[in-house]
């Protein structure tokens, strides 16, 4: 009997998209039910009853939340291909530390450069900025945060890519010039199919945040 699988998202969910770059990495059919944030469905709230939040994994009517938590499921039930996390103790505490630094310092900082506005936006820019020098100190020379292959890491920051352009749009400012290496990296994993044709396209994303301004009237 094949495995029932079911994703509840939200199509700009940087969170969501690290689920499902996974499930496209790993080639795992599932059935994608976007979720309305302002009118959550019943099966949101009786799946996730803690947080109430996408995204949610549904596994033969097993629920597991938390997206890196969800990352971390797909690659230890799907073993068939190549693995997300290292095999090594040490290699995959340190891809833990990374993710958990990403998790914790990534999306505020970015929200802030396009959700605020004079100091605190220059705060944030420069903080956001500060945040992804680090991240390309950790990449170092290597194709991925994975070494020699797309890892946990990668999989779980990919998805911020699609939304640098309102980042460095309305916070006005160049990843590119401050971070060369770190934009290679995320044009080398836009090569990846699973990634290319997960992430939602920038100016979809701009145009939401914008819709989002507006209605909270920061415009």
């Amino acid at each position: 009997m094949a495995d029932e699988v079911i994703l509840l998202d939200f199509w700009p969910s940087m969170f969501g998209i690290r689920v499902r770059v996974a499930l496209a990495e790993k080639g795992i059919k599932y059935e994608l039910k976007e979720e309305d944030l302002r009118n959550k469905s019943d099966l949101l709230l009786q799946m996730n009853p803690v947080y109430k939040k996408i995204p949610v994994l549904i596994h033969n009517g097993k629920p597991i939340c938390e997206s890196s938590i969800i990352v971390q499921y797909i690659d230890e039930v799907w073993k068939d291909k190549a693995s997300l996390l290292p095999s090594d103790p040490y290699r995959r505490a340190q891809a833990s530390f990374w993710v958990d630094y990403i998790e914790k310092k990534v999306f505020d900082a970015g929200r802030r450069t396009w959700y605020t506005s004079g100091e605190q936006q220059e705060a944030a820019k420069k903080e956001f900025i500060e945040i992804i020098k680090l991240l390309q100190e950790q990449l170092g020379d290597k194709p991925y945060f994975g070494g020699e292959t797309l890892g946990y890491v990668d999989v779980c920051l990919i998805p911020y890519y699609c939304w640098f352009y309102t980042y460095e749009t309305m916070g006005k400012f160049s990843l590119e010039a401050e971070c060369p290496k770190f934009i290679a990296w995320a044009k080398r994993c836009m090569q990846i199919e699973s990634i290319s044709k997960t992430l939602p396209d920038e100016k979809k994303v701009f145009g939401f945040c914008l819709e989002l301004r507006k209605k909270f009237g920061l415009e």
